[in-house]
C-alpha cells in the first residue's frame, strides 16, 4: 500500500539495525552514499529464499528451481518497472554498479572506438566511470577527457558543448547523481547534447536511482547501472539497463553456463537478451532481494521520500554553514540528500573520529573521486548522507556534534 504521508520515524521500526547503540549512544546512521540499510522485508525475503525454496535457476525442472526462477524473472520486472525500462529483456543482472560500467567500457570500446576517439567523462566521476574508460580506450588508441565543472559544483554544459565540437566523441559518460556533492546532473539535457553528435551516453545511477522517479527513457540515456545495496537490497547485486538494439549489437563479456545457445568445437552461438550478459550463477538470491527493496520503496512513496531526504539536507545545511570554519562543497538546495563538509584546518578523518565516538556514522575520505577532490583543492571531505529512515532530530544530532567536534579540534 503506497503511504501518501511519509512519517520516517514510524518506519525506522522496519530497520532493526538502526535500534543499535555504538559508543554507548544511539546511532546515527549517515554513510547512506556508501550503503544503506535493510528493512526487515528485505532480510526476511532473503531468509525465505534460503529457507524455502533455494535451487539454481534456469536450469532444473524440479519446484525448488521453477519457484526461484520464478522469483528471479519478477525482480527483474520489477527492476524494470522502477527505472521505466520499455521491456524487461533489457534488464541486465550483474554484481554492481561497477561490473555494469566495467561491461560497458570493455565492449563499447570494442565495438565502436577507433584511434583518435575521445570518451568525455565528468570531472566529479567516481572512480568506477573513469577507470574502466582508462583501462580499455588506449587499446583503440582513443583518449579520455574530463567535463570540467564550475566552481560552484555545476557541470559545465558549454565546455561540453565545446568538446562534442571540438574532439571526435564517442562516447559520454556522467553520473546521474554526483556521490560527493550531491549534484543531480541534467542527463537528459545532455542526453540531447550527444545524441545530436551521433555520440552515446552512459549514466551511472548508483546515486540517481533512489533520487525520487527514474525513467530512463525520459532521461534518454543509452545505458544506465546501479547498485542494489544503494536503495536497501541486498549487497552483491547491481543493474545494468541498456536500449535493446544497443544491448543486441554487442557480444558477450564473459563465457559459461546460461549465456549460450548451442555449444560445439565448431563454433558456439549466444542466448538472446538479457542471458547473454548473465554467465554463470547469477545473483539470483541478491536479485530477490533487490526486488523486495523496490517494492518497500515504492511503497513508502519514492517521491515522498526524495523531498524528506532534501529537506533534511537543507536543515543540515543550514546548521552545518553556521558553524566557523566548515564549508559544504557544491550545495544547492536542489541536491540529494548529500553534504560534502571541509575544514581548512581540521582533517576530515579527525571530524569523523570524533563523530563516532558520538555515535554518528558519516564516510570521511576522497570517496572514490580523486579527481573532484584535485579540482577544488582538497584532499578529502567528511560526507553526511541522508535515507528514508533519517530525522530531523538526527541532523540535529549531526550538527551539535559536528560543533563540539571543531571547537575540539580548532
Amino acid at each position: 500500500m503506497l503511504l501518501t504521508e511519509f512519517n520516517p520515524n514510524a518506519i525506522r521500526s522496519e530497520f532493526p539495525l538502526l535500534t543499535r547503540e555504538v559508543n554507548g549512544r544511539p546511532l546515527v546512521y549517515l554513510d547512506n552514499a556508501a550503503t544503506t540499510q535493510k528493512p526487515r522485508t528485505v532480510l526476511e525475503a532473503l531468509e525465505a529464499v534460503y529457507t524455502h525454496y533455494n535451487a539454481n535457476i534456469h536450469r532444473g525442472v524440479h519446484t525448488l528451481s521453477q519457484e526461484a526462477t520464478q522469483a528471479y524473472e519478477e525482480a527483474r520486472t520489477t527492476v524494470a518497472q522502477h527505472i521505466g525500462a520499455p521491456e524487461r529483456e533489457s534488464v541486465i543482472f550483474t554484481s554492481g554498479a561497477t561490473a555494469g560500467l566495467n561491461l560497458l567500457a570493455n565492449l563499447l570500446t570494442e565495438r565502436y572506438l577507433l584511434e583518435g576517439d575521445t570518451v568525455l567523462v565528468s570531472e566529479m566521476e567516481h572512480h568506477s566511470d573513469l577507470v574502466p574508460w582508462q583501462l580499455n580506450a588506449p587499446r583503440k588508441g582513443a583518449k579520455v577527457v574530463k567535463i570540467p565543472i564550475t566552481d560552484d559544483g555545476a557541470l559545465d554544459l558549454e565546455q561540453l558543448q565545446a568538446l562534442l565540437h571540438r574532439e571526435r566523441v564517442k562516447i559520454v559518460a556522467v553520473a546521474h547523481v554526483s556521490n560527493v556533492l550531491g549534484r543531480v546532473n541534467p542527463v537528459a539535457e545532455i542526453a540531447r547534447m550527444a545524441h545530436a553528435h551521433g555520440v552515446l551516453v552512459v549514466v551511472d545511477g548508483a546515486q540517481g536511482v533512489k533520487h525520487g522517479r527514474v525513467d530512463v527513457q525520459e532521461l534518454g540515456a543509452d545505458f544506465y547501472a546501479f547498485s542494489g545495496h544503494k536503495i536497501y537490497g541486498p549487497t552483491g547485486v547491481g543493474v545494468l539497463w541498456g536500449r535493446r538494439e544497443l544491448l543486441e549489437a554487442l557480444p558477450p563479456w564473459m563465457g559459461g553456463g546460461e549465456m549460450v545457445g548451442t555449444v560445439s568445437f565448431e563454433g558456439t552461438t549466444y542466448a538472446d537478451l538479457p542471458f547473454r550478459f548473465e554467465a554463470g550463477t547469477p545473483p539470483y538470491i541478491q536479485a530477490i532481494g533487490l526486488g523486495r527493496a523496490l517494492q518497500f520503496y515504492h511503497e513508502c512513496n519514492q517521491q515522498a521520500v526524495s523531498e524528506h531526504e532534501n529537506r533534511l539536507m537543507r536543515r543540515g545545511y543550514e546548521g552545518i554553514s553556521q558553524i566557523r570554519g566548515l564549508r559544504v562543497l557544491g550545495y544547492s538546495p536542489d541536491n540529494a540528500g548529500i553534504l560534502s563538509v571541509t575544514h581548512p584546518k581540521i582533517h576530515h578523518y579527525d571530524l569523523g573520529v570524533l563523530l563516532d565516538r558520538m555515535g554518528i556514522a558519516v564516510r570521511t575520505g576522497t570517496h572514490c573521486a580523486e579527481p573532484l577532490m584535485a579540482r577544488f583543492g582538497i584532499t578529502g571531505t567528511l560526507r553526511a548522507s541522508f535515507a528514508l529512515y533519517n530525522t530531523e532530530a538526527e541532523v540535529d544530532t549531526l550538527i551539535a556534534g559536528l560543533e563540539r567536534a571543531v571547537g575540539m579540534l580548532a
